[in-house]
């Protein structure tokens, strides 16, 4: 393992741009391939046993990989000088250079906060196992706030990964906590929340947050621990709370008045991984 510092964080920030290259097209796509899964089930369960399928033209096949990326707009297909991370979009001002339309910035936001995140690894741990399982997840935590700010989903194909790889790191020491407190961590995570889930469903008779959200949170107490728990929920409940509080002010709640608690406990977690989780108790003024 090289040792932590400037080099390492610069290579390890390089690399992190590419992610976050890809994570943007995690975000986009991985909701949608989700939908034409449920989708092909639906059709699958309508069909009856006596009832005879005509077949049917193959879908163009959609997943990460396939097809290319294209504009949204126009459909110009993304050659691979206008997919560099960052500069691409400074190079063609934030338009497309078919149609001229406007480019989301959150496509370099991603790339550059995830490049952030894995230089600050590179700092801390230098180029090693560690750096790489805390690289591993940033890069699940930003893409899963991306999609559960767009489609209030929180996919099983990213937290419960997440969550094995935050007991299969406690195992291998690749982290600060024990495999005992990484396991009762995720025990915890897990029931706190869903508790909290049924006594707000049996009290209001709505649903106040998703199972992906218990999935999320019991995957920060493998990596955290138990004891990281109270502070990084404490975090995301108040970043919640003003942030759903200023949107609802400016009259830019979603149909049905929600606001999605991923993103919130994402930052809780990605602060708990920089800072430590007793730091977040000091930000709070607790």
């Amino acid at each position: 393992m090289l040792s932590a510092g400037a080099p390492e964080a610069a290579l390890l920030g390089l690399l992190g741009l590419l992610v976050g290259s890809f994570l943007n097209v995690v975000i986009h796509r991985l909701p949608k391939m989700m939908e034409l899964h449920w989708a092909a089930e639906c059709a699958d369960l309508q069909v009856g046993k006596d009832v005879v399928q005509q077949s049917a033209p193959a879908a163009e096949p959609f997943n990460l990989m396939v097809p290319r990326s294209r504009c949204p707009h126009c459909g110009h297909q993304i050659r691979w000088f206008e997919n560099v991370p960052v500069f691409s979009y400074l190079a063609l001002r934030g338009k497309c250079s078919q149609c001229a339309a406007p480019i989301s910035l959150r496509y370099p936001a991603v790339e550059l906060t995830c490049g952030a995140l894995f230089a600050w690894c590179g700092w801390r741990w230098g180029l090693g196992w560690e750096a790489f399982a805390w690289c591993g997840f940033s890069a699940a935590v930003l893409s899963l706030a991306g999609i559960d700010w767009d489609t209030t989903l929180l996919p099983d194909d990213i937290t419960l990964p997440l969550l094995w790889a935050g007991l299969c790191a406690a195992g291998l020491r690749l982290t600060d906590t024990a495999l005992p407190d990484a396991l009762w961590g995720a025990v915890g995570g897990y029931l706190s929340l869903w508790l909290v889930y049924w006594a707000f469903k049996l009290t209001t008779g709505k649903e106040g947050m998703g199972y992906g959200d218990f999935k999320l949170f019991a995957a920060f107490g493998a990596w955290f621990g138990w004891q990281a728990l109270i502070p990084i929920i404490l975090m995301a409940s108040v970043i919640g709370a003003v942030i759903g509080v200023g949107i609802k002010l400016k009259g830019e709640l979603r149909e049905g008045g929600y606001v999605p608690f991923g993103p919130f406990l994402a930052l809780a977690g990605l602060t708990a991984m920089i800072f430590g989780p007793s730091a977040i108790l000091a930000v709070i003024g607790l």
